[in-house]
């Protein structure tokens, strides 16, 4: 893809990452290009799904759920992303907080909730590698449940490798690495080929569409076109 077009729509990925990918949000960011305003629509959002703690949850599992949706940015600015009960509360335990979390478990808004500034936008790639990559990773986690059937799960060789994600597409499985700039080193995607030699690999990064042994890089703006490129290899 030429450079002119790449860059270009790098810019407008970033420009999504500051709506969250909210409808009202993107409409506001769209018709007035005024970022505070879409802000606002964020923040009423974020106060809308406070509100339906209490409206909607047991009353027992309030505070829980306030404690964990608190504790969402900080769960996920770590390197090991397992999700940590004691990140939540002091002395918390799963099977506490376990009906809390399912509750929240489809809840969006990172970046908002985060309140990391959209002046990031203008500060190269940082909107995308702020929290150790973890914005990148649920964008392209969002796009994935969208698009294909089933969870994505992860793959873990103790400590020596680690695969973000696990996509079924019929009758493969598909390891994906996401990779939240340019520099796309890692070992991982290498190690679990070597175990189970799949038909491709993925990976989502900042470069360009590509394809290199058995390695098909997409750009993290066409992760909606994941499905084509892999039925475009068949």
């Amino acid at each position: 893809m030429p450079d002119i077009f790449f860059n270009t729509l790098v810019d407008k990925l970033k420009t999504y990452f500051i709506s969250g990918g909210m409808p009202e949000a993107v409409a506001t960011l769209v018709a007035t290009g005024d970022v505070q305003a879409t802000q606002q629509v964020l923040q009423d959002i974020l106060n809308a799904y406070v509100l339906d703690f209490s409206k909607h949850a047991d009353n027992k599992d309030i505070p829980k759920i306030q404690y964990i949706w608190s504790s969402i940015p900080s769960q996920l600015a770590r390197d090991n992303k397992k999700f940590l009960y004691q990140t939540v509360r002091e002395g918390a335990r799963a099977r506490d907080y376990e009906d809390a979390l399912l509750w929240l478990s489809h809840a969006g808004l990172l970046r908002r909730l985060s309140l990391l500034d959209p002046i990031a936008v203008k500060e190269g790639n940082r909107l995308f590698t702020e929290f150790k990559g973890a914005l990148t990773e649920n964008f392209v986690l969002q796009h994935l449940v969208a698009c294909f059937e089933g969870t994505p799960r992860y793959w873990t060789s103790g400590n020596q490798a680690e695969v973000d994600f696990l996509l079924q597409v019929k009758n493969d499985i598909i390891p994906i690495e996401v990779k939240a700039e340019e520099n796309v080193r890692g070992r991982s995607l290498t190690i679990y080929n070597q175990h189970y030699n799949p038909p491709v690999r993925l990976r989502y990064s900042l470069r360009n569409l590509k394809m290199d042994d058995g390695m098909l890089n997409i750009p993290l703006f066409m992760v909606d076109y994941t499905e084509k490129l892999l039925n475009l290899r068949r």
